[in-house]
């Protein structure tokens, strides 16, 4: 079993230029691959693999006008040619859209880097050929700052390292190969209903609250709004024709503005952390969850923000891998299930059961229960009524 482990980085000035250019070399290779694998398809010839593609790039480097591309690791433009063909075959196979060039304004910047060449320390993660220099004063470029200790064990096999910058900061993300969990949970299966007013309900009668209530979300939602009216104004008022200018303060603004969204993100998804960690800690037999329409939800005006807020297939996502680690069977129960609507006592089901209604009051067997409560008892009984 593979686990991810993701961890900022703290480099130094000279370090965000040299990771700045990695990124760029990267985006390079890949639109390059990626061009001309369209040039190739346009003039009729065969589809050329990664290993053909990288023959080509080899021979280019050698190129006066490209000598530059030998100051960098040969794995960073390897692997960005490997993703590109990736790309382009998926289109081929009705998986994807068709990739689009990467923009250096646009873009998130990420490379790759090699797992057999790669250390890490306690403290420190070394990074392939970051200085081509071998005095050992500027060999200490190559050492870059981990902002958590001890994380990433020392003595291991690492998969996939990736280096990215979400904008404020720089992360390393690796997988690491872990044994896998030969305990079998024995204890009362958990139906659990997500929502808007409340975010899980589950069938033990456990209730996670919704964070996007809480003063400390609201005051950092409010703020944001405020910094938003603030630079949109700023940028009416530096419109020159039909430019907008940018200025030093839009663009001190605007990171201001970033830092508050990253910090809305990470309490929300640091919320769902705790609140499906706990729901696994419990140990149940099995997990079973509604497959929701979140697409046609957010159609929908009125709770379109609400649902994005709530982020759904986090939860989603989340409780799935951490089933798989704990050795949880996990259901995912059909849309058209009527989870709501179904009387969890004598099964009668009100098709004529309006949203606004929050508690059901079932006209056959007359069982008063809360609406979403309900909804996770018949979760918790969908392998049974399937069956």
């Amino acid at each position: 079993m593979i686990k991810t482990i993701r961890v900022m980085l703290c480099p130094n000035n000279k370090q965000k230029t040299k990771l700045f250019a990695c990124a760029g070399l990267a985006r390079f290779a890949y639109n390059w691959a990626l061009s001309y694998e369209k040039k190739n398809y346009e003039s009729g010839n065969k589809f050329l693999s990664d290993c053909d593609l990288r023959k080509f790039f080899t021979v280019m480097k050698s190129e006066k006008e490209y000598q530059w591309l030998n100051d960098y690791s040969n794995n960073i433009p390897k692997q960005a040619v490997k993703d590109a063909v990736r790309a382009y075959q998926n289109f081929f196979k009705g998986i994807a859209k068709f990739p689009k060039l990467k923009s250096r304004r646009k873009s998130k910047p990420s490379f790759y880097a090699d797992p057999c060449k790669i250390q890490f320390t306690e403290t420190h993660i070394k990074l392939e050929k970051l200085t081509t220099s071998k005095k050992a004063n500027k060999q200490k470029l190559n050492y870059i700052r981990l902002a958590e200790h001890n994380k990433i064990p020392i003595d291991a096999k690492y998969y996939n390292p990736r280096i990215t910058f979400d904008g404020l900061n720089w992360w390393i993300c690796v997988g690491i190969e872990c044994g896998k969990s030969t305990e079998y949970p024995l204890n009362e299966g958990i139906g659990i209903d997500i929502g808007i007013k409340e975010l899980a309900i589950c069938s033990d009668k456990k209730i996670y609250k919704n964070i996007n209530k809480t003063a400390k979300v609201r005051k950092l939602n409010k703020k944001k709004r405020r910094l938003q009216r603030r630079i949109s104004k700023k940028y009416c008022k530096n419109k020159k024709g039909e430019c907008y200018c940018k200025t030093r303060s839009i663009v001190k603004s605007e990171k201001k503005l970033l830092k508050i969204t990253h910090r809305l993100t990470n309490i929300r998804h640091n919320y769902l952390h705790q609140t499906t960690s706990e729901i696994v800690s419990r140990k149940p037999k099995f997990i079973v969850m509604e497959d929701l329409n979140v697409k046609d939800m957010i159609k929908n005006k009125h709770l379109a923000k609400a649902v994005q807020e709530q982020c759904f297939y986090e939860f989603y996502r989340q409780i799935q891998y951490k089933c798989s680690w704990n050795n949880i069977e996990f259901i995912t129960a059909d849309r058209f299930y009527p989870s709501s609507k179904l009387c969890s006592c004598c099964g009668y089901v009100k098709k004529d059961l309006k949203l606004s209604e929050r508690v059901y009051i079932c006209p056959e067997c007359h069982n008063v229960m809360d609406r979403d409560f309900q909804a996770s008892v018949n979760l918790m009984r969908y392998k049974e009524l399937s069956a």
